[in-house]
């Protein structure tokens, strides 16, 4: 046998491509059937990559400033700092510690977590949307949440406010479940769940006990709505597929909730003793309605606010007028218990912390009522998913999502923060030190514009790699040692002279003036030590000052 020769042997131009196509035809098919099969997954995912996505370009700013120092000390510093302040975060701070010994410090795996919370939280709005109103409600609530400008706020920033908005979702879903279940086998165990639920919710943020109180708005209005159904001889044909809540239902709801709020008394308890800090948080005033108008919920966007508004108010009616018609259908039925489930959990929270703050006790802030979020977008979906048909549904749909991207791309601009600019400052500190490695140099902390109670060391906190190697001249207290959030300076006039050595390089690092200034006394320290400013910086309102000894 002998072996052919080239070119004797001929392969058509399509023979390999056809099964490259038929693999990716076969990859498309079983993407598109897993989107429509497991929606939760999809638009879970959609909502992680959402809220990653360029989450590393806003500069850190004062509140995650407070999260990076609490994550990054030791458990006994951590639990020292929890007894005099910050109780009402100590469980988020804690996972954040764990993280942070997993993967390390960086402002994006600092914002990460809030993103895969997120994705969370979206997953269980579709899984909370099809379970009382289908598919379509599901997904459609599921995308209406992660554009709520407030949602994209929370899924890139360092705070709690996306998991609280994922541990109202899940606790609301169980709620459900353990309802829909309390005459079967496994109904006892959804009721533990709950109640264990909710004592994890609560520990991780007291204002999470306002969705449990919402639950029981909930139950009441569900019972009187079978009542009335009743009278009406329409329950058997019309709340067939209904949550029945009776008796057994309300004790079970009791009994789980209050074990839940014994146990979490202690810490509730503490937090009220801290209410001290909270003292920045304004009375009811002239900004009170466009907060709850705008801001709480829709980031502060007017135009945003208007449609969302018009469309809840559309999806709340709407589902209860369609109801109570003689001839209305399973799904009629259903949407109406989105309302009683949905409703409170948006209305409640906030009309409580306002009816505190007019009272007297300052507890409403729009960040406060991330916690509605979820219950928002359902609400909000209700009104969508009544357009038909539904081509003209994906328009509505898409044109609500089209109005949300400037506010997506507004919360990943470098001063998306309030106006921070401490990444800026920290990249000029870099720079500058980086002509002169292994100089032997110092920094004194100045005010924080807005901050008065802490030093521009948070810049530092923030940004550690730009002040490695740096001595600070002023600091007296150490946060971490004395249980504070943030070190504070001491008399400048003995502390700089007794820390400078053979320092020749000294930066000053401060806001523009609001609080107490104390560059002038400290241009004034180390000019009599043979110091003048050599460079000065400015960027948004951090100043940033170079002396050198010469």
């Amino acid at each position: 046998m002998t072996a052919p020769q080239t070119g004797t042997i001929h392969v058509p131009a399509s023979a390999g491509v056809a099964p490259v196509r038929a693999r990716l035809r076969s990859a498309s098919s079983a993407v598109r059937v897993a989107a429509v099969r497991t929606p939760e997954l999809t638009v879970g995912a959609l909502g992680v990559v959402s809220g990653a996505l360029f989450a590393w370009v806003p500069s850190v700013w004062y509140d995650e400033a407070a999260t990076v120092t609490s994550a990054q000390r030791s458990w006994p510093q951590l639990w020292a700092e929890l007894q005099n302040v910050d109780a009402v975060h100590g469980l988020y701070y804690a996972l954040v510690h764990v993280w942070f010994w997993l993967v390390g410090y960086t402002p994006f795996t600092l914002r990460f977590p809030s993103a895969l919370a997120i994705g969370v939280a979206a997953g269980l709005v579709v899984a909370l949307g099809r379970r009382l109103g289908g598919r379509r409600l599901g997904v459609t609530a599921g995308l209406v949440f992660l554009a709520l400008p407030r949602v994209q706020w929370a899924g890139s920033e360092g705070r709690p406010y996306a998991t609280i908005t994922a541990l109202a979702v899940a606790l609301t879903l169980v709620g459900i479940t353990a309802v829909r279940r309390t005459r079967s086998s496994s109904g006892r165990r959804w009721w533990i769940t709950y109640g264990a639920l909710a004592l994890v919710a609560v520990t991780f943020n007291v204002y999470l006990s306002l969705a449990v109180v919402a639950h029981a708005v909930t139950l009441a209005w569900t019972l009187l709505a079978q009542r009335s159904a009743r009278r009406a001889e329409q329950w058997s044909e019309r709340d067939v597929r209904a949550p029945l809540v009776t008796r057994g239902v309300l004790v079970r709801w009791v009994v789980a909730a209050g074990a839940a709020a014994l146990v979490a008394s202690p810490l509730v308890l503490e937090v009220i003793a801290q209410s001290k800090q909270v003292a920045w948080i304004s009375g009811i005033g002239p900004r009170t309605f466009s907060q709850v108008f705008a801001t709480s919920w829709f980031g502060g966007i007017d135009a945003f606010a208007a449609v969302a508004w018009v469309l809840l108010v559309v999806g709340v009616v709407g589902a209860l007028v369609a109801v109570r018609r003689r001839s209305a259908s399973v799904r009629s039925v259903l949407r109406a218990q989105a309302v009683r489930v949905g409703l409170p959990l948006a209305v409640l929270p906030t009309a409580v912390l306002l009816l505190a703050t007019a009272l007297g006790k300052h507890l409403y802030s729009p960040k406060y009522a991330s916690l509605s979020l979820p219950f928002v977008a359902l609400l909000i979906a209700l009104a969508i998913t009544m357009v038909r048909p539904r081509a003209v549904l994906a328009v509505v749909l898409a044109v609500f999502l089209v109005i949300s991207v400037p506010s997506a791309i507004d919360v990943k601009t470098p001063r998306s923060k309030q106006e921070s600019t401490w990444a800026d400052a920290a990249s000029i500190i870099s720079a500058e030190r980086s002509g002169n490695p292994g100089a032997n140099e110092g920094v004194v902390f100045g005010s924080v514009y807005g901050h008065p109670g802490a030093t521009a060391e948070i810049i530092r906190v923030s940004y550690p790699w730009a002040f490695t190697g740096l001595t600070d001249l002023g600091v007296r207290k150490d946060g971490a040692e004395t249980g504070v959030l943030w070190n504070q300076n001491g008399d400048l006039a003995s502390t700089i002279p007794a820390r400078l050595g053979s320092i020749d390089t000294v930066w000053f690092v401060g806001g523009t003036p609001k609080a107490r200034n104390i560059q002038p006394e400290t241009a004034s320290v180390l000019a009599e030590h043979g110091f003048h400013a050599e460079q000065r910086f400015r960027t948004g309102r951090v100043v940033i000052t170079e002396y050198v000894r010469g």
